[in-house]
């Protein structure tokens, strides 16, 4: 005969509760989100705005159904040396 999966019963409540918590680990948003990785891998390190310096002018082709080429520029930033795309608006025709 196999075993059950959960405890269920009157005292089964921390059982529960530390089997839950174990298993949130194996969520990849909450390990994301605890471990601080977005903000580790973020490029401008959790800020809205970054200074750096235009390296060269691209042209990003959009996907289907658009046919339009995104003016981009290559910019290396200031605070980390790190080199990013970043969409100019206003740039067309």
């Amino acid at each position: 005969m196999t075993g059950k999966k959960s405890p269920n019963g009157l005292f089964a409540a921390r059982k529960l509760r530390r089997k839950r918590l174990k298993f949130r680990w194996s969520q990849r948003e909450f390990k994301i989100r605890m471990l601080g990785l977005k903000k580790k891998y973020d490029p401008l390190e959790g800020a809205p705005m970054a200074r750096g310096i235009v390296l060269e002018k691209v042209g990003v082709e959009a996907r289907q159904p658009n046919s339009a080429v995104r003016k981009c520029v290559r910019v290396q930033l200031i605070k980390n040396g790190r080199v990013v795309t970043a969409f100019v608006p206003g740039d067309g025709g």
